[in-house]
């Protein structure tokens, strides 16, 4: 990861587990939300940035 930024937790919204990290710019106003495979629901569903 590059210095300006910073690493971040994708939680699924259906069972609330942390799976996927990831990298965003240290200044950034808005939120990440991404749809990414859940290894404990077994399925595709959106996954939103939590705090670490």
């Amino acid at each position: 990861m590059k210095n300006k930024e910073r690493h971040v937790y994708l939680a699924c919204t259906e069972c609330a587990n942390r799976n996927y990290t990831t990298g965003k710019r240290q200044r950034a106003e808005y939120k990440i939300e991404r749809k990414k495979f859940c290894r404990f629901c077994r399925t595709h569903t959106v996954h939103k940035e939590r705090k670490l």
